[in-house]
């Protein structure tokens, strides 16, 4: 992955992106649509102490342009728990209908719940997400919702939202700014780093790496990683590709899913971080092949990621 700086990054015509390196788990990028007098912020960060800092380092543009609206781009944590400090504000925060349904204070509860595990079973998890604050948080689903499409005026400029999920999770959506030729994109890229399939099926989630692919862009602002090119869509859609036909293949030949994830060599993909959600993106497969499958909770998921990438979990549970 190439090497990024955090905070502030102009992208030009009153589009900025909030970075957060080396955007591994939790720590996901933001953005800043501004226009006369008012500014549209795309995604909150994964905790208060996170969002205020970023709020902070935005204000020499917000102080003149404050943040009237804020789009969630899909439901995730590290995108929406900071919301309730745009809300106190005044903002309006808009998602997509199947965003909004997972919006709830179960989602900062169950995060909570999975760090007290004890011993191995949560090591794997208090190290990727053991340096955040999610006690503090108070879950702000939007105040208004969307299906399809949906254009907001921001100070007399159009942003488009584009839902695409499902795909990494239910209500995946892309905020896109014609006039400016700059996407978000949400958690559809991970630049420099492994996807990973919550809801799929894989196939929608190509779909809408191909949509990117088509649209006149110059910068893109992945979920997670640095300032991205149409290149690095390329490389996502690769890898999702190839990851789908290793774990087709091995459904047709019986293998078990655990077995599939074991003997899947990711080659070229391999030295990515957090390569081990290949065992999510296998996963998700098979469920989409034999949806009567048996389920896996997420604590037994990022148990078996863990265990691919080296961690010590001795075991887990179905």
């Amino acid at each position: 992955m190439k090497e990024y700086n955090k905070g502030l990054a102009p992208l030009g015509s009153g589009c900025y992106a909030w970075m957060q390196p080396d955007g591994g788990w939790g720590l996901s990028n933001s953005g800043l649509i501004t226009g006369s007098g008012v500014s549209l912020m795309v995604d909150t960060l994964f905790d208060l102490r996170l969002t205020q800092q970023m709020l902070d380092g935005l204000r020499d543009i917000t102080d003149s342009r404050p943040v009237r609206t804020v789009v969630n781009t899909h439901s995730d944590g590290d995108h929406t728990f900071g919301n309730e400090l745009l809300a106190v504000q005044g903002a309006e925060i808009v998602a997509s209908a199947a965003a909004a349904e997972l919006m709830t204070q179960d989602a900062v509860d169950s995060v909570t719940e999975i760090l007290r595990c004890a011993g191995p079973e949560g090591d794997f998890v208090r190290h990727i997400f053991g340096s955040f604050h999610f006690e503090e948080v108070t879950v702000t689903p939007p105040h208004r919702t969307f299906e399809g499409q949906l254009s907001l005026d921001v100070g007399g400029r159009e942003v488009k939202l584009i839902q695409v999920g499902p795909a990494h999770t239910p209500g995946d959506t892309l905020v896109y700014v014609p006039d400016a030729r700059v996407l978000y994109s949400g958690d559809i890229l991970f630049s420099g780093g492994t996807p990973v399939a919550w809801a799929g099926p894989i196939d929608r989630w190509i779909a809408a790496l191909d949509l990117i692919l088509d649209m006149d862009v110059d910068h893109i602002v992945p979920g997670h990683g640095p300032i991205s090119s149409k290149r690095d869509v390329l490389v996502s859609r690769d890898y999702l590709t190839y990851v789908a036909g290793e774990a087709h293949n091995r459904f047709d030949r019986g293998f078990t899913v655990d077995e599939a994830i074991a003997s899947i060599d990711l080659g070229e993909w391999a030295h990515f971080p957090e390569y081990g959600r290949l065992a999510q993106n296998v996963i998700n497969v098979y469920q989409q092949l034999e949806p009567e499958s048996a389920q896996f909770d997420r604590l037994s998921v990022l148990n078996r990621m863990g265990a691919l990438e080296g961690f010590p979990i001795p075991e887990w549970n179905r």
